[in-house]
């Protein structure tokens, strides 16, 4: 493959630019609603605030948090994922053969989804397992893990989707005839793996917004509650003591045992009715952003834990007073968790049963093809139309194809049988050609025999009472006819055995199985290949390595013509050049008895030399069917159930070996 020039991006380049745009859309649209999804509390996004508290803004921890994913992804899809499409569409198949690379075309999509899906969840596992086991994790926790998880599983069914069509490109102008799959996939799996992230993507998208929403709103009924109950609890304007202070915090009715109080002096000493210290970020917010927020106080980022302050006077000083309290308990994760797993375990029964019933159908659809592939003139399964749609529309196509291939075999089969007849014939007539040229001889030779027997016949009536001829010349006379009979009986048994080949070659493909001995085989082949062979001025050689009575069973005329057909491959390989040589092998071994043609002509091509045998290809141009050989071949399969092999190089000559098992006696 040539060394290809640069015109605009290529393709895996596209591919992790549309990984980047995607994730970029994806992340930056939600970045104007995840504080908020996550209940962020009021004033502390991207303010002073947050900087020292945090030392970052929100846009910078996000944009910090955007970057770092991309990069990464980036540099994984463009060294390890896509390093050899990289390399191949840059320099060719200098260093990846075109399969190595439709391999990675088909498969790195999947993978690159699978990662997308894979690293977020067992991080995210890995974060939230340390706490889950200490029995300290926060439902701030888990909704920003399944948050994450959800925007890496929709991005990667976005990345996944648009990866494939860009790929499809490639594997189209990559794609020949002997391509082959390494490894199937299911489209069931398929549709599993792709629909199943998505789903869980949907679903905790719409478990977290409606949490969020439900946190907010129970959270603003929580604080008016404690707004009014302090409100009612105390006057701003009395002065108490810090005994009548405890008493009504503690006589207040709170809504949760999980709600505390917390009373903070002028020198902001913390008491608090559980003793447990309240958090830096909590304190921070008290004495900078709640009186902005109404009295509003937050214990974190992310954390739904509020509480409400309000400002009194504790002998003559300034205190504050606030109830933090839990806006969510372990019972409402409980319940999400439950709901969530019920909800997905139905849908993916749903998108499962629904996928491996497109799937049964289309492998219905792959074995009635294979049947086609396989089969010859056998009854075709027809396959039940049981949908109206696509798969419907290909099923009923299908069928079509199926009975329209039914009757290509059954003509192709015909024509097949009418050509190799043809080919047959022609052999035949090309044979007969050269059997009358040799016929001519001993029907001159008895022609020449009648008419001495003839002469001899009358000499010996004139002699008859001729008191002259003596005995002696009666016993000459008839010495003369008997060598003259014996000379016809030579002539008649060779035309004899010459008619027997010739009509044995003429029948056609008789089943008949017959013992016969090599010499018997022998004979016939230099009957029926003595006329090409003295025309094209090229001697047979035999080298017997067996015994000539040795013998065989099966189609004697079969195995005649295929041996005839490799001889005269043999001759016309020499291209006319007189006193040529073809050697003629016969031996055996411990399986097999080898019949080994062997020429020193021009030899055969490997583009040829690879399709011999697999399809009808002849190197005589329109002289040529490709028939011989390939008839040839089946008839050995079939008839003696052997084999041919051969070797050939060019210039230097071509071997054919015929081999057909024995029986040992």
């Amino acid at each position: 493959m040539k060394e290809k020039k640069k015109k605009g991006l290529y393709t895996y380049q596209k591919v992790i630019l549309s990984y980047f745009m995607s994730f970029t859309i994806c992340i930056w649209a939600l970045y104007p609603f995840m504080y908020k999804i996550l209940n962020y509390p009021p004033g502390t996004v991207d303010t002073q605030f947050q900087i020292e508290y945090g030392g970052l803004t929100y846009t910078k921890q996000f944009f910090v948090i955007y970057l770092f994913i991309v990069i990464v992804f980036i540099l994984f899809q463009r060294f390890v994922l896509f390093r050899k499409i990289a390399d191949w569409e840059k320099h060719g198949d200098t260093k990846y053969t075109t399969e190595d690379v439709r391999y990675t075309l088909l498969t790195a999509p999947t993978k690159f989804y699978l990662l997308q899906i894979i690293i977020p969840f067992v991080a995210v596992t890995i974060g939230l397992g340390m706490p889950i086991v200490k029995h300290e994790v926060e439902t701030s926790g888990i909704t920003v893990a399944i948050l994450l998880v959800s925007i890496f599983a929709f991005n990667a069914t976005i990345s996944y989707v648009f990866s494939r069509n860009l790929f499809k490109t490639v594997l189209y102008k990559t794609f020949k005839e002997n391509n082959v799959i390494k490894k199937h996939t299911s489209l069931s799996n398929d549709m599993m793996l792709l629909l199943i992230p998505l789903l869980i993507a949907g679903l905790f998208f719409t478990v977290i917004v409606s949490y969020s929403r439900l946190i907010n709103v129970r959270g603003n009924d929580i604080y008016r509650y404690y707004k009014q109950e302090l409100s009612y609890a105390f006057d701003e304007n009395v002065s108490y003591t810090e005994n009548e202070v405890i008493d009504k915090m503690n006589n207040l009715e709170y809504l949760s045992q999980s709600d505390t109080y917390f009373i903070i002096d002028e020198n902001k000493n913390i008491t608090t009715s559980n003793g447990v210290e309240l958090t830096d970020f909590f304190q921070k917010y008290i004495f900078e952003l709640s009186d902005e927020n109404e009295g509003r106080a937050y214990e974190h980022y992310a954390v739904n834990t509020q509480g409400y302050i309000k400002h009194i006077i504790v002998d003559n000083q300034n205190y504050i007073i606030g109830i933090r309290y839990p806006i969510s308990g372990g019972d409402a994760l409980n319940y999400i968790v439950i709901t969530f797993v019920i909800l997905f375990g139905v849908i993916s029964m749903l998108i499962w049963y629904y996928s491996e019933s497109l799937a049964s159908q289309i492998r219905l659809i792959v074995s009635g093809l294979n049947e086609i592939n396989t089969k010859n003139n056998e009854e075709f399964k027809r396959i039940p139309v049981i949908s109206n749609d696509e798969l419907g529309e290909l099923t009923v196509e299908f069928n079509k194809i199926q009975n329209l291939t039914k009757n290509n075999i059954e003509q192709i089969h015909n024509n097949q049988q009418m050509l190799m007849e043809r080919e047959r014939f022609a052999s035949l007539g090309q044979l007969i050609g050269g059997i009358a040229h040799n016929l001519k001889t001993p029907i001159m030779s008895i022609a020449g025999g009648t008419e001495a027997l003839t002469d001899l016949i009358k000499e010996y009536d004139a002699s008859i009472g001729d008191p002259e001829v003596t005995n002696d010349d009666h016993h000459a006379i008839a010495k003369d006819m008997q060598e003259w009979v014996d000379k016809i009986k030579t002539h008649t048994s060779y035309m004899s055995d010459v008619i027997t080949a010739v009509k044995g070659q003429a029948i056609s493909s008789s089943e008949n199985v017959q013992s016969f001995t090599i010499d018997e085989l022998l004979n016939r082949v230099s009957i029926l290949m003595k006329h090409e062979l003295k025309h094209a001025l090229v001697e047979l050689r035999y080298d017997l390595e067996i015994d000539k009575e040795f013998t065989m069973h099966g189609n004697i005329n079969a195995l005649v013509q295929v041996i005839d057909n490799l001889i005269s491959n043999a001759i016309q390989s020499y291209g006319g050049k007189p006193d040529s040589v073809i050697d003629f092998i016969v031996n055996k071994d411990d399986k097999n008895i080898n019949f080994a043609i062997r020429d020193y002509g021009c030899g055969m091509s490997k583009e040829i030399q690879k399709k011999l045998f697999k399809e009808m290809i002849t190197t005589k141009g329109k002289n040529g069917t490709g028939l011989g050989l390939y008839m040839s071949y089946s008839n050995i399969k079939a008839k003696f159930n052997g084999d041919i092999t051969f070797e050939s190089k060019v210039g230097e000559g071509t071997i054919f070996i015929i081999s057909i098992p024995y029986e040992k006696s």
